[in-house]
């Protein structure tokens, strides 16, 4: 894989190539040609043959390292050139898998063949790719699986390696007749977990997880993988924002510390709750206004939603204090939580990317000190008998 890696390094002449090797022998050259001192009290210094053996084992080990790292950063491979370090975006692995991913996603749920038009939506991947993000969320649902189309495509168009990204997609609304939608061995091959390891093992995906299953349903599909030697879920997909805290910060770290499931969290801005755009009402272009999204206006003008309004005001301060806007704020305030290893943003329009990608500036910023002037404020912090953070 590795001799077929091609860019800048095939640029470099072959004198540039004898510069840095003899700058990486220079490095690892057993020799000292500084004066060696005399043996102290006029007794040979020489080691055993047991000595000796160990340290000619450093010294191959050493000449082993700086050589790879050689290797790394001639052919653009080492860590300096990697996405996380170029774009600063923060990778994560997915609950105890060993798949990286972006701690910022980009998701598609009414946007993506809806709300945005395709140039919009390749404006917006463009945007997120470019950014560090490798993580691109969307579900056969989605525009009535339009949303997967236009996903697809706009990575065609743009000919990103497939290798670089993660996409994660959902099953279960899938059509109106009674065969095309939910886990049913017509849909998906076969019952879920078989269905997921039949998935994995033909090559159609490389993991598979979980959205909205409560703590105990997905206990029991990780047994039933054990149980009959089959592959079980890695994360979980579930809502988790300022108002929506229970199920993230107490039953999904108890399954991350017993089965290693990860969470994967969508909605951090609560379908735009806490943009501050609802302050005085429901605005005519916003995703409340239409008319398959009645029950988020009626949850916007609720008296729940007056006062969570009013929370959103008074933690307004708190952001100015770190430089930041209120979404922001709210997305680094999901990042804190390092039992979180993606949130998925959703975003309409450019300006409203850029500015939730900033989160990723924040989140240095959350220190324990903001976080419980946050908790003071919103007063919902749920009760955890167990503390999983050590």
């Amino acid at each position: 894989m590795l001799a077929a890696r091609t860019g800048a390094a095939g640029s470099q002449t072959a004198e540039e190539h004898a510069k840095l090797r003899k700058q990486s022998g220079l490095s690892i050259g057993g020799k000292d040609k500084s004066p060696k001192k005399a043996p102290e009290n006029g007794k040979d210094s020489s080691l055993s043959p047991s000595g000796q053996s160990q340290l000619r084992a450093r010294q191959l080990a050493l000449v082993r390292e700086v050589e790879m790292n050689w290797y790394l950063k001639l052919y653009e491979l080492s860590g300096e050139h990697t996405s996380a370090c170029t774009t600063g975006m923060p990778h994560r692995n997915l609950g105890k898998s060993g798949l990286r991913v972006s701690c910022l996603g980009l998701g598609t749920w009414v946007t993506f063949g809806g709300q945005i038009s395709d140039e919009v939506a390749e404006r917006l991947m463009t945007i997120a790719y470019e950014s560090g993000v490798n993580l691109f969320d969307t579900a056969e649902v989605y525009a009535a699986g339009k949303a997967e189309v236009i996903l697809g495509s706009i990575i065609k168009k743009k000919g990103w390696r497939r290798s670089s990204l993660v996409i994660t997609t959902k099953l279960y609304w899938g059509g109106k007749a009674e065969t095309e939608r939910g886990l049913s061995r017509k849909h998906i091959i076969e019952e879920i977990v078989r269905a997921m390891t039949h998935v994995i093992n033909q090559g159609m995906a490389m993991y598979w997880g979980t959205s909205r299953w409560s703590a105990m349903e997905i206990m029991e599909a990780y047994s039933v993988a054990r149980q009959f030697n089959m592959i079980p879920p890695v994360c979980e997909q579930a809502e988790y924002h300022l108002f929506q805290r229970e199920k993230v910060e107490v039953q999904l770290p108890e399954l991350y510390h017993k089965i290693g499931v990860g969470a994967m969290t969508w909605s951090p801005l609560a379908c735009g709750i806490i943009s501050g755009k609802y302050g005085n009402g429901v605005p005519e272009s916003s995703r409340a206004s239409l008319k398959c999204y009645q029950w988020l206006k009626e949850r916007i003008v609720s008296e729940e939603g007056r006062k969570q309004q009013n929370k959103l005001k008074d933690l307004s301060p708190i952001a100015e204090r770190l430089g930041c806007t209120l979404p922001q704020l709210a997305v680094a305030w999901c990042l804190r939580n390092e039992g979180v290893s993606s949130v998925l943003l959703g975003s309409s329009t450019p300006e409203q990317l850029i500015e939730n990608l900033g989160a990723i500036q924040v989140l240095p910023k959350m220190t324990s000190h903001v976080v419980n002037e946050i908790d003071n404020i919103l007063r919902n912090k749920p009760y955890s008998k167990k503390d999983y953070r050590s």
